[in-house]
């Protein structure tokens, strides 16, 4: 009964321990307010400005940075920082949706070929391979051809694009834990293949997967913009992040905020997903030591 009380007290202190060292970290505590701050954006973004991202200032065009206009105006005199928080919802909802689909059709892969092994999992695997051979523009566009341009057709064509690697990632987890004497354990006292599967297996190989998820949406938000960049994205005058790079490149030489800024805003958001995810997967390693 001692030593039953004593280690759940020993996890409780270590997981405390975990969060106030992550709350020490300037740059973690940033990137965090930065990913809110896109999180309102997306759902609630006329908390963050008060113009309307269609709207037409003929005599605010191609205006500069200003107390007004903090990303300065596009060649409609839209308000550009207007359009990026507007942009956000677009950008993520594409982001987010290629994040579900590789999770859920890759795990589903990876769970299936690394438990049932045998000829099925040098079938899948062979198929896993095919995927990972060919680049993934390439088979973003062969995608988005048979789809059509738009939001969900990118979200779409990018997370077809991650199934591969969260598949090996999840079987390799598979096969480790299926080895482990729990499960055998399981299957001594007979078990079925489902109740394993969904009892042992799965959850305890879940934890990396679900970290490289996260990473993904790094990526999957890079994947966005630059597909939205080449004009795949939604239709005009529907802002996205990746579009409005695009918009403003043609001024660069002498409107360069039009680019820049809205550029800069993808990488933050990039970067910050990348950190919370290192430092989050990291933390988990420290918890399971």
């Amino acid at each position: 009964m001692a030593i039953a009380s004593i280690l759940p007290r020993a996890t409780f202190a270590r997981r405390a321990r975990a969060r106030r060292h992550l709350v020490r970290q300037p740059t973690f505590v940033l990137a965090a307010l930065w990913l809110s701050l896109v999180l309102v954006s997306a759902v609630a973004p006329g908390l963050l400005t008060r113009y309307d991202p269609y709207a037409i200032d003929e005599n605010h065009i191609l205006g500069p940075m200003s107390a007004a206009h903090w990303f300065g105006t596009d060649q409609f005199g839209r308000d550009t920082y207007t359009r990026v928080v507007y942009g956000t919802a677009e950008s993520l909802k594409a982001a987010v949706l290629a994040v579900l689909i590789g999770l859920v059709v890759g795990s589903l892969i990876g769970l299936l070929s690394g438990f049932v092994a045998g000829r099925v999992d040098t079938a899948v695997m062979r198929l896993v391979d095919t995927m990972l051979a060919i680049p993934a523009l390439i088979l973003s566009l062969a995608i988005l051809t048979t789809l059509g341009p738009g939001t969900i057709s990118i979200g779409i064509a990018i997370g077809v694009n991650s199934i591969a690697s969260i598949a090996r990632l999840m079987r390799s987890e598979v096969l480790s834990v299926k080895e482990r004497a729990y499960v055998e354990a399981s299957r001594f006292f007979g078990h079925g293949t489902w109740y394993r599967l969904g009892r042992h297996v799965l959850p305890n190989a879940s934890g990396s997967v679900l970290t490289a998820a996260i990473l993904d949406i790094g990526t999957s938000i890079l994947g966005v913009a630059s597909l939205s960049f080449l004009g795949l994205g939604a239709p005009p005058p529907t802002p996205e992040w990746g579009s409005l790079v695009a918009e403003g490149r043609g001024f660069f030489p002498t409107q360069w905020w039009m680019s820049i800024l809205p550029g800069a805003v993808i990488a933050a958001s990039v970067l910050s997903v990348y950190k919370v995810a290192r430092v989050l997967r990291n933390s988990r390693s420290a918890n399971i030591a």
